[in-house]
């Protein structure tokens, strides 16, 4: 290639790659290096004080599959993902809708449905704590209760799941308002011309042209909600009974992998999880081909 070019092309060359260099290395050690390092550890029995590693084929993975908290804590994942992904999008939508349009005050709307996305997550599990507590905490106060929120395993993954679309409400609606600006404005005007209602352009024009947008959307937070674990590890205490019915399968990792010592076996469920994911957005990529729309 560089025979080709001419020494001014060259130098140009040279410049370009040694300014992407630290991107690059950046990737090779923060990204690829723990991807196979951890594969590689999946096969291997985690020695005294986490080194002299002992190849152990495939042990780990028989263990894990045959374990019933890895199936258990990979449904709380996939529960979890129901609540927050749908709910998520659909009140985002609605949302960003609202406040494309030209009304008092859009701005500071904008912000305060963002806010929970620039709240530090200790902060936001502290208050939340608060909300759900059962004793003292604002809801039960509220509704003159006495529901244990996150105690219950019968409903603190759903408890759970209110906080993840909370959280996750502004930054969906940001990615919708600039899908939402990018549709032009004619069509609106044609439909309304054609006597078409606000429901009926938002069904037949806002939702189609908003396809790719919605699409990404959903891709990015299902592979968000399945490797959902800071949230699930500051709301729930390791005391709490119902940790079994709500925590994660990287919740499990973590306690496997730093709690345990037993990094192997960690590793392990991670590859899983990755393999998981992987099939869902092979999924995913088929079912774009037919149900987005690209104008």
């Amino acid at each position: 290639m560089f025979k080709k070019m001419t020494p001014a092309q060259k130098t140009e060359a040279k410049w370009g790659l040694l300014f992407v260099a630290p991107t690059i290395i950046g990737l090779l050690v923060l990204n690829f290096y723990p991807i196979f390092n951890t594969i590689y550890q999946s096969f291997c029995k985690t020695g005294d004080f986490g080194k002299g590693n002992t190849f152990v084929g495939l042990a780990n993975y028989s263990k894990v599959l045959q374990a019933s908290e890895t199936w258990q804590s990979l449904w709380n994942t996939i529960k979890y993902a129901i609540i927050e992904v749908p709910f998520g999008i659909v009140i985002a939508l609605i949302l960003a809708v609202l406040l494309n349009k030209k009304i008092g005050g859009r701005s500071i709307y904008r912000t305060i449905f963002f806010l929970p996305m620039v709240c530090a997550p200790a902060a936001v599990a502290m208050v939340w704590k608060w909300l759900y507590n059962t004793q003292f905490g604002l809801l039960n106060n509220v509704l003159h209760t006495n529901v244990a929120w996150i105690s219950d395993p019968n409903i603190a993954w759903i408890s759970i799941g209110v906080i993840g679309v909370w959280s996750i409400i502004g930054y969906n609606m940001v990615l919708f308002i600039g899908g939402l600006q990018e549709i032009p404005g004619d069509f609106y005007e044609a439909a309304s011309i054609d006597g078409a209602n606000g429901l009926r352009q938002f069904f037949s024009i806002t939702v189609p042209l908003l396809s790719p947008t919605t699409f990404f959307i959903v891709q990015t937070r299902i592979i968000g909600a399945l490797t959902i674990f800071d949230l699930m590890f500051m709301v729930m205490d390791k005391t709490n009974v119902a940790l079994k019915k709500v925590q994660s399968i990287v919740y499990l990792f973590y306690q496997y992998a730093f709690t345990n010592g037993n990094k192997g076996y960690g590793a392990t469920l991670v590859v899983i999880l990755l393999v998981f994911i992987m099939i869902i957005t092979v999924i995913l990529q088929q079912v774009e081909k037919k149900v987005v729309y690209h104008n």
